[in-house]
């Protein structure tokens, strides 16, 4: 019974530092009301709908394979070493619904196959209702790369004047030599609205720059990435960290598929973002004390020139985020949005695979749904009317580190620790209890 005690009380620790427990037959698994169960191999995670209270035995004999993602092939490249994501967070997982804590397809049933793409993991949802649509491992964290420039939009677009003029400074200028630029110069003078353009139209890395330090207050630009992250905790995208404000890839940057259609979300309910997403092309003002000339920019997301009722969006690429892709358009009446994350642009582009999926998404009958995009400010209300032992699972953590060992992680290494040594008890109690009984053995 002492030995049954003692591995409980470590598994409850363990769970509630979010640490992985290795899951042993006739251990039981506290379930929490509301929560769904999701099993991975070998991975218990808590939660499953019912009374409070109540507890599962959870096994991995009872861990189901996720289905597997239609995959259209790619050709094979040289990439970075993928980051070590954070780990995995059975609550954030099951934000928007139980269905969409998986790494595999989400569809509803009886629905025709969507498209084969190779996307690592990609989102359809309807931008009116919130619904989603289906999705690929919508949960899984993955580096944002120039879609990550969306998150500042949804932050600094009403913080921001589009008519003031404001002067670009050598810091702004301090982007990856070979990334992508709009051609603003040190000591140029620029209207805001010129500095989203180029953001938006032709994802400008200085411009994310000089629009991240403008609504960063006294702090600049790291004041505007904290915004950022702030905004993505309010919208409910708790998967999503930001380190640059242009997407560059940067240690512990993530988003994931579903944390981005919130984003994109909140982005398209705004008049000023919907019509600068759907600009074709503007002048960036010559610069007579720098001695440069104007020139013509123009929209890169060929959604809009060639997808019937595209609504926009953003495209991005590093070599370590690979192609992501966020479009929007209307078909019907009806709005969607589609985000993908981790393509490769053979056999299509990512705009074409995005296409493909909003195609997809708009064939599907208007109430077909798998899960729900969470409203602005729910989780922090939901939060805030739960008791402090459980809101305190949900609370902000510190993001992954980019190589093998997570400093979520080791944050939570003292109770881990701690756990570990209960059940080192444990396991030591039940040593001496099988000797004695040994001795005792004629």
């Amino acid at each position: 019974m002492k030995v049954r005690l003692l591995a409980a009380t470590a598994t409850a620790v363990l769970l509630a530092t979010g640490v992985p427990v290795p899951v042993s037959a006739g251990v039981p698994v506290p379930v929490s009301a509301g929560v769904p169960v999701s099993v991975s191999a070998g991975v218990p995670v808590a939660g499953s709908a019912g009374p409070t209270g109540r507890t599962a035995s959870v096994t991995t004999a009872a861990a189901v394979p996720p289905a597997p993602c239609p995959r259209a092939p790619a050709p094979k490249v040289s990439r970075p070493p993928r980051p070590s994501p954070p780990p995995a967070m059975p609550e954030e997982r099951a934000v928007g619904g139980p269905a969409l804590a998986t790494a595999g397809l989400v569809v509803p049933a009886a629905v025709s196959r969507p498209p084969a793409v190779t996307a690592t993991s990609w989102l359809v949802a309807d931008l009116d209702t919130g619904q989603v649509l289906g999705g690929c491992g919508p949960h899984e964290h993955a580096t944002p790369a120039s879609v990550q420039k969306l998150l500042l939009a949804a932050t600094m677009l009403p913080r921001l004047d589009p008519a003031q003029v404001v002067t670009v400074t050598d810091g702004d200028m301090d982007i990856e030599p070979g990334s992508s630029a709009v051609g603003l110069v040190a000591g140029g003078r620029y209207r805001i609205e010129t500095v989203w353009l180029g953001l938006l139209l032709q994802s400008g890395n200085e411009a994310a720059n000089v629009l991240a330090r403008l609504g960063g207050g006294p702090d600049g630009m790291a004041g505007g990435v904290r915004a950022m992250n702030e905004e993505a905790h309010r919208l409910g995208a708790l998967q999503t960290h930001a380190v640059t404000p242009s997407g560059l890839d940067g240690k512990g940057q993530f988003t994931s598929a579903y944390d981005l259609a919130l984003i994109a979300r909140a982005c398209f309910a705004d008049p000023t973002f919907r019509r600068y997403a759907l600009t074709e092309t503007h002048r960036i003002p010559a610069q007579p004390a720098q001695r440069t000339k104007g020139f013509e920019i123009q929209n890169e997301n060929q959604l809009i020139y060639r997808y019937p009722g595209a609504l926009g969006g953003k495209t991005g690429f590093t070599d370590l985020a690979r192609h992501t892709y966020v479009g929007a358009a209307e078909r019907g009446g009806r709005r969607l949005v589609v985000t993908l994350l981790g393509a490769e642009p053979q056999p299509a582009r990512g705009w074409e695979q995005g296409a493909a999926l909003l195609d997809w998404g708009f064939s599907l009958p208007r109430d077909s749904t798998v899960g729900r995009l969470v409203e602005p400010g729910e989780l922090i209300a939901s939060a805030a009317a739960t008791p402090p032992a459980l809101a305190a699972t949900g609370a902000p953590r510190p993001a992954a580190a980019s190589g093998p060992l997570d400093e979520g992680l080791m944050g939570r290494w003292p109770v881990a620790l701690l756990a570990a040594a209960v059940l080192g008890l444990a396991a030591a109690v039940l040593l001496r209890r099988r000797r004695s009984a040994r001795r005792r053995t004629p």
